[in-house]
């Protein structure tokens, strides 16, 4: 089925395909080689596992470049709704695009310390260990602070599922409860490190509702209906 008879499935398979490249990225391969609390041996899994270091890396450039492009189809799926709402939804997630490209620098950097280039001879071995965990660290903290818009698009993009008509109600409201509890957790993160982990188990249900959405868009699909010149008019407002 094309995308112009079922723009709604377009959007879902674009949304999985993204998601799917993310979370390899950012799930499976920190849980392969970061050992929390040891900066010793994460940087030997790294060293004796680059290559799956490096495809982290590019899985998220890859997924944030595309993640641009299932904006851009939620809005042409939900802009018959509310256009004003639409192109808020479409600006909070870009903006989060360029918070995590160059956050993986910080990725970038602690690869470079443990393959101990020649510049770094004046550091001993343990130092360039405990460097590149500060960068890791510091490549976590740096989603902690995209998380902020990570939540806030789900926000307008909920309400304009919660309007829509044409996509159960109940996933607009959970994924604007998915918008709220990616924006405690972000400032959990900032505000109280410590209870982190806590927040995001409690958190988990929540989450869900992102994935229950690209899933209906995946699955079933979605085609907003035709506009007169009235609802276009309401939907511009």
């Amino acid at each position: 089925m094309s995308s112009t008879k079922n723009p709604g499935r377009f959007a879902g398979l674009l949304y999985l395909l993204t998601s799917i490249v993310g979370f390899f990225a950012l799930g499976y391969v920190p849980g392969k080689l970061i050992v929390h609390a040891n900066a010793s041996a994460t940087a030997n899994n790294i060293a004796a596992s680059e290559t799956l270091f490096r495809l982290g890396i590019a899985g998220e450039l890859i997924g944030q470049a595309g993640f641009i492009f299932v904006a851009l189809a939620l809005y042409d799926l939900l802009k018959g709704v509310n256009r004003r709402h639409a192109s808020l939804m479409v600006t909070l997630i870009v903006v989060s695009i360029p918070i995590a490209f160059l956050n993986e620098l910080n990725a970038i950097a602690a690869l470079v310390l443990v393959r101990g280039a020649d510049f770094l001879s004046i550091f001993e071995k343990p130092q360039r260990d405990a460097l590149a965990m500060l960068f890791l660290n510091l490549h976590h903290h740096g989603f902690v602070v995209a998380e902020i818009f990570w939540g806030l698009w789900l926000l307008p993009l909920g309400l304009l599922v919660y309007r829509s008509r044409f996509l159960p109600r109940f996933l607009g409201v959970w994924l604007a409860l998915a918008g709220f509890a990616w924006v405690i957790l972000s400032l959990t993160g900032i505000l109280l490190p410590q209870y982190q982990d806590k927040v995001n188990t409690y958190s988990q249900p929540a989450f869900f509702g992102e994935i229950a959405f690209m899933l209906w868009l995946a699955i079933k699909g979605a085609r907003p209906p035709a506009l007169d010149s009235t609802a276009l008019s309401s939907a511009a407002g």
